[in-house]
């Protein structure tokens, strides 16, 4: 039984590992496990949307397509038939070319709401959390956050179990059967495939470069910077131009903040939502719960080593795969 800790405590992981009873496994844990445990703050980049400027040309949403297209998945068809019968598969393949929503070959699309006499647009993707429940709650360790604060999902490991979705409280990512590590190790198990989703364009960014929908804007709507100095900023824009804020403390802070002219609760009104269209509720901090957090930092160990053997099985069946090629 775990013992109480209290919503919202600022706890460091020797405090709760210690509270855990497992103060002598904390040199065990891998990195992962920090973001559970100690929130990070400070150091990391987020994006400033001021949607104000933001004429929902679609500019992003094209520019994003054709830099992530080469990502997309290709799935293996006839899909398995899964099991308990009755399961059905998720496949966006045949609707590739629909952008008014998320799915697994669209990371990001706009929402669009008139409030107040003023027509607003709203670019949506993964708002990356400052502490993550996808990636501490991942079990296969197949969904992590960067220094930089980008959150990822490695789809050379992800099973498509969608915990990720799950736990995400704007339930961004998005399933594609018929691909993945899955189909090698149980293909007809239900509830497989790869999860999909924005990383920030983080190939690029490592090369220096900008995000694509930041650079492709012709609004220039999204700033990039560190997250203290964006916060800042947006507080500002706030008090100056009598606006509102989405983003610094819904589910605990994330690194994608908005701004916008008119309030989030008539936004939120207003927009469609369902599958692949989020919300723009307020998000309380899940990852505060006591449960959840001990859940994240006890899983961190069994997910490190689960993301390090599908790694290697995945290595060996592209070994006998390009062995089988060169037979041919």
């Amino acid at each position: 039984m775990f013992k109480h800790i209290a919503p919202n405590s600022r706890i460091t992981r020797r405090t709760l590992l210690k509270t855990l009873g497992l103060g002598g496994t904390a040199a065990l844990l891998p990195d992962r496990a920090r973001a559970a445990a100690l929130p990070a703050s400070g150091g990391e980049t987020a994006t400033l949307l001021d949607l104000s400027k933001c004429i929902g040309c679609g500019a992003c949403v094209q520019t994003c397509r054709e830099v992530n297209a080469s990502r997309y998945p290709d799935p293996v068809k006839p899909l398995p038939t899964l099991l308990p019968p009755g399961t059905r598969n998720e496949d966006f393949s045949d609707k590739r070319g629909d952008d008014t929503r998320l799915t697994p070959y669209n990371w990001l699309f706009i929402q669009s709401a008139r409030v107040d006499g003023k027509e607003v647009h709203i670019p949506r993707r993964c708002m990356h959390c400052q502490n993550p429940p996808c990636a501490n709650l991942c079990p296969w360790g197949a969904a992590s956050k960067r220094e930089s604060g980008t959150v990822s999902i490695d789809a050379e490991v992800c099973l498509g179990g969608a915990k990720c979705r799950d736990v995400c409280p704007w339930q961004i990512p998005q399933r594609q059967s018929g691909v993945g590590l899955y189909l090698h190790i149980l293909p007809t198990m239900a509830g497989n495939g790869v999860m999909f989703k924005c990383d920030r364009c983080q190939d690029r960014v490592a090369t220096g470069q900008l995000p694509a929908c930041v650079e492709a804007c012709p609004q220039s709507v999204q700033s990039v910077g560190p997250r203290n100095e964006l916060a800042a900023a947006a507080r500002r824009m706030a008090r100056e131009r009598g606006g509102y804020i989405y983003g610094l403390e819904e589910n605990g802070g994330t690194n994608t903040i908005y701004y916008s002219p008119v309030p989030f609760e008539k936004l939120e009104a207003a927009v469609a939502k369902g599958p692949g269209k989020p919300h723009l509720a307020s998000v309380a901090d899940s990852m505060a719960d006591s449960n959840t957090l001990a859940w994240a930092v006890l899983l961190a160990p069994l997910a490190g080593a689960a993301s390090a053997l599908l790694k290697g099985t995945k290595r060996i069946l592209a070994s006998r795969e390009a062995k089988g090629g060169s037979h041919e």
